[in-house]
């Protein structure tokens, strides 16, 4: 009888002990690294983080949909809004965490006023970052949009290009690969990183920090309230967190809480 009552006593103990485990998709830099450094963390909480790293944006939403992957954390809400409805998918925001301010870059030129006549030009495929893009290029009077207001606008919506820049789009990981055969390439902050590129000093010209595209944790509706994602969102947006994106970043990331 007293073995018994040890043996659930042992058996009770594991359980109450026993961590959950919460599988995030993110992309290598800052998502994965920021998560990487709240593990521990998450780990006296009770949560196991199962960090899985992806290389582009459509494999960590679709993966998420399908119930193979909890949560994600790489995205801006005007990209999950995108995919949302092209996709049919019904992912839902959590938190916002960080703002990685949009760049352009160039290996050719030191200015954006010595950009030849009939420079070649490459911008993201993806709906949000190539409207984010051109965004960026109307607010430094290189082209101009008919509604700089349109967060969804396009190719289409250029009504003055002076320079005659000649675009191309490509998935928006592929851009650091093509800086050298470009003149311009206009990069996500992740993939600039991940390139060794430093956005505070490389990006000829960059959002400042009122950009609205944060970052933001995402998961279902169906479990997007369970504790397991609470004490990730938590640890996310922690004094910890804002602390560590501003020592390893140096203003390439910025907190957004």
């Amino acid at each position: 009888m007293k073995k018994l009552f040890l043996l659930l006593s042992v058996l009770f103990a594991i359980s109450v002990h026993a961590n959950e485990s919460l599988s995030v998709a993110a992309t290598a830099v800052p998502h994965a690294e920021i998560l990487q450094f709240i593990k521990p963390m998450l780990a006296k909480d009770g949560v196991d983080l199962d960090i899985k790293v992806f290389t582009d944006y459509v494999q960590p939403n679709l993966q998420v949909a399908q119930k193979r992957i909890d949560v994600n954390y790489f995205q801006t809400e005007p990209y999950l809004n995108a995919f949302n409805k092209n996709r049919g998918t019904d992912l839902v925001k959590v938190i916002g965490v960080h703002i990685e301010p949009f760049g352009a870059y160039s290996h050719k030129f030191a200015a954006l006023k010595d950009l030849p006549d009939g420079a070649n030009v490459v911008i993201p495929s993806d709906p949000s970052n190539n409207s984010r893009a051109l965004l960026l290029l109307n607010k430094v009077g290189l082209i101009t949009l008919k509604d700089p207001g349109d967060a969804l606008c396009t190719l289409k919506d250029i009504s003055a290009n002076p320079k005659h820049l000649k675009f191309r789009e490509l998935e928006a990981a592929m851009l650091p690969r093509v800086l050298d055969q470009v003149d311009l390439a206009l990069i996500n902050t992740n993939y600039a990183l991940a390139a060794k590129l430093d956005p505070t000093k490389d990006a000829l010209a960059i959002e400042d920090s009122h950009s609205p595209y944060v970052n933001y944790l995402v998961a279902r509706s169906d479990n997007r309230n369970s504790e397991a994602v609470t004490k990730l969102a938590k640890a996310l947006t922690s004094a910890e967190v804002k602390a560590f994106i501003a020592k390893k970043y140096q203003g390439a990331v910025l907190p957004a809480f």
